[in-house]
């Protein structure tokens, strides 16, 4: 009942199948384990609540390792243009100003997965386990042993807690965050527009807090609402056509009129930073690893990027002959990685506190930043390039380069 491994990934979610995906035909003995199934997907089922916008970076990894045709079989919405304004400042970043045919896609988490998990079964080297139920978790520097509840033993080299924010793997090697709660959650709906389907997410800073619009397939968008936990509690008790009211009278017209509300939900904002993403025999990556502000929807793709990063160092380090559980090896994923990382998330904190100020001189300073930046083509450039994921020390996959020959 004891199998051994060179790689075992606890989380086989987006960040954990792509890793799993990531390491597929190289000479590397994987196995990625999940305790939930995603459910089925039928076209004809209304879109989930949790979506992700893609960036071309992060789609050129599910491109390289041969996912993306799970997405494009389900449905995805391609995005051209990206707008950020508060009262009459604003700024619009276009494709097109940067000779790129889109920004990014917005697509439904299991999608994503789905894609991912279902291109797992086309590596030998890869084992995928789900669902499985993982009752203990033993970190060794050595030699890690994952004990699930039908008796059956894993041990591997190297550990890779790709489980979520709350990560067993990560508190079984003991390995530390610092963490703190924002100010607001977010209510998220799912609805559909008078508008056909469109190619521009929107944010739209009010003093309450901000409003964002995701576009779909089709006349469907996601909306995403930050506010007080006090007020986002009272929105999701409010019943179908109050709900559906309250929503138009917030959103702005540039939405179109929201015909119906077919799912809603919330969640907390926290950010949260690993101290470390790695030491002899452990690495953390996604969620395990960092929890951002989903301000700019950057999450999932630095997760997608530690993925590639980690496979690349990996696969390079079994090519050479090189332990893969070493704390040399895995310290040259995190400095790839953590440093990056750090900078999107402070980028993120201060556009959160910078647009979270009601302070009347700062609101007219921020009209005329945004005003400003609208006309200025370099500063444009670089937001747009850091946006799509093209910014920093990219990963082999994420520039659409194979890492296994």
């Amino acid at each position: 009942m004891r199998e051994y491994y060179d790689v075992a990934i606890v989380g086989g979610g987006m960040v954990g199948a792509a890793l799993g995906c990531s390491l597929g035909n190289s000479g590397l003995k994987a196995v990625v384990l999940e305790e939930t199934p995603p459910p089925p997907f039928d076209s004809s089922q209304s879109h989930d609540l949790r979506v992700s916008a893609v960036s071309i970076a992060s789609a050129s990894i599910i491109r390289t390792v041969g996912a993306w045709p799970g997405i494009a079989s389900r449905r995805s919405c391609p995005f051209r243009r990206m707008r950020v304004w508060e009262n009459q400042g604003y700024v619009e970043f276009r494709s097109d100003e940067i000779n790129e045919q889109l920004l990014g896609y917005i697509v439904e988490n299991r999608v994503v997965q789905l894609a991912l998990q279902e291109r797992l079964a086309a590596f030998d080297n890869i084992e995928f386990l789900c669902p499985v139920k993982i009752a203990d978790i033993t970190y060794s520097a050595k030699q890690s042993s994952l004990r699930m509840d039908d008796g059956r033993e894993i041990v591997s080299r190297l550990l890779v807690a790709a489980d979520g924010g709350s990560s067993r793997a990560r508190q079984a090697a003991g390995m530390g965050v610092s963490a703190w709660d924002y100010e607001q959650h977010a209510l998220v709906l799912t609805v559909e527009t008078a508008y056909d389907q469109q190619d521009i997410t929107w944010q739209r800073f009010e003093p309450s807090g901000p409003l964002a619009f995701l576009p779909l397939d089709g006349p469907h968008a996601s909306l995403v609402w930050y506010q007080t936990p006090e007020e986002v509690k009272r929105l999701k008790q409010l019943s179908d056509d109050d709900l559906l009211q309250a929503a138009r009278a917030a959103f702005p017209k540039e939405l179109g009129e929201i015909k119906c509300i077919s799912a809603r939900g919330s969640f907390p904002l926290k950010r949260q930073h690993a101290l470390h993403y790695t030491k002899e025999g452990v690495a953390l990556i996604g969620d395990a690893a960092h929890m951002i502000h989903p301000l700019a929807g950057q999450g999932v793709n630095i997760g997608l990027l530690d993925a590639a990063a980690l496979a690349q160092v990996l696969v390079g380090a079994q090519r050479e002959g090189r332990d893969v559980g070493s704390a040399a090896v895995l310290k040259s994923y995190e400095k790839m990685r953590r440093h990056d990382n750090l900078v999107m998330m402070t980028a993120m904190d201060l556009f959160y506190r910078v647009f979270g100020n009601s302070n009347q001189p700062l609101r007219l300073l921020r009209n005329i930043g945004l005003g400003l930046a609208e006309h200025v083509t370099p500063a444009k450039k670089m937001v747009m390039k850091h946006a799509m994921g093209l910014g920093g020390n990219l990963p082999r996959l994420a520039r659409g380069e194979a890492i296994v020959f």
